[in-house]
This record gives C-alpha cells, sequence and structure tokens, in this order.
C-alpha cells in the first residue's frame, strides 16, 4: 500500500498548490455549465477517504459531522467558503492521509462493511480495496478541478 498512499499524497500535494494558488474567489466560483466550485471538490475527496476508510470500518472520521454534511456524495455548494474553512480544508488534505497511513500500518482496520460505489459499480470488500478507490476517485476529482480552473480562468 506504499504506492498508494504515495499517490494520494502526491495529489494532494496538487491540490495545496491550487489552494495555494488561487484566490478565495476563484475557489468558490461555480462556472456556467457546473454545479459545484474547486474549494467544494477538494473538501468532498477529503471527506469520502474518511468515509470509505473509517465509517466503512465502523471507526470515528477525522471530521465534524458538519464537515461531512456539507461534501459528502450528493451534496453541492451552498454558499460562499469562508478562508477560515478552506484553511482548515488545506490543513486536513495532509493531516488525514497521514492519519489514515499511520493505522493502516498499525492494522487498525479490522473490520470493513462492504459498499458499491455508484461511480464504477466496484464494490469495496475491505479498506486496501477503499484505498485504492479513493486513488481513482481523488484523479477523478482532479480532473473536474482543472476543468473548473480552465472555465474560471476564460
Amino acid at each position: 500500500m506504499d504506492f498508494t498512499f504515495q499517490v494520494l499524497n502526491n495529489i494532494r500535494t496538487i491540490f495545496n498548490k491550487i489552494i495555494e494558488n488561487n484566490t478565495l474567489e476563484d475557489l468558490n466560483k461555480v462556472p456556467k455549465g457546473f454545479n459545484n466550485n474547486i474549494i467544494w471538490n477538494i473538501g468532498h475527496i477529503v471527506v469520502t477517504e474518511q468515509l470509505l476508510v473509517y465509517k466503512l470500518s465502523g471507526l470515528e472520521t477525522a471530521l465534524s459531522e458538519e464537515m461531512i454534511n456539507k461534501y459528502r456524495k450528493d451534496t453541492k455548494p451552498n454558499g460562499h467558503v469562508s478562508q477560515e474553512e478552506v484553511n482548515e480544508i488545506k490543513g486536513l488534505l495532509f493531516s488525514t492521509i497521514q492519519k489514515t497511513q499511520d493505522n493502516y500500518n498499525k492494522d487498525l482496520f479490522k473490520n470493513y462493511n462492504a459498499y458499491t460505489v455508484s461511480t464504477t459499480g466496484n464494490t469495496l470488500n475491505n479498506v486496501d480495496e477503499a484505498l485504492q478507490f479513493a486513488v481513482v476517485h481523488e484523479g477523478l476529482h482532479y480532473g473536474y478541478v482543472m476543468a473548473l480552473l480552465k472555465a474560471i480562468k476564460n
């Protein structure tokens, strides 16, 4: 799983740079033809990893219920995200994945409730599969963020 964690860290480094290199206004902008924005996508990948890995393993996530409810699947931006919240999401990019890797290495994820993901139809049966899917999911949202960046710069 070292490679999987390496990829997740690399994707999150890219997301971190996107946060740093864009204004709060641009992070919040929902361009015509889109239903979300850059910061929603980044918050969403943080929440999704926690739900797929921790919640489905029957463990507590590192996130507040408010954050989970705001960025989980089937949500969309509901107003302007403050700089404070952007900073929180930015910090969670690395703290959550580091905690996941530490807990994975401690063999903390003993149980797993199988879950079929809507995007591909695959059923996740264990934490290894959840982490592998997280890579796919974060790559998907990276592509979406790239499209958003192009749309807001035009």
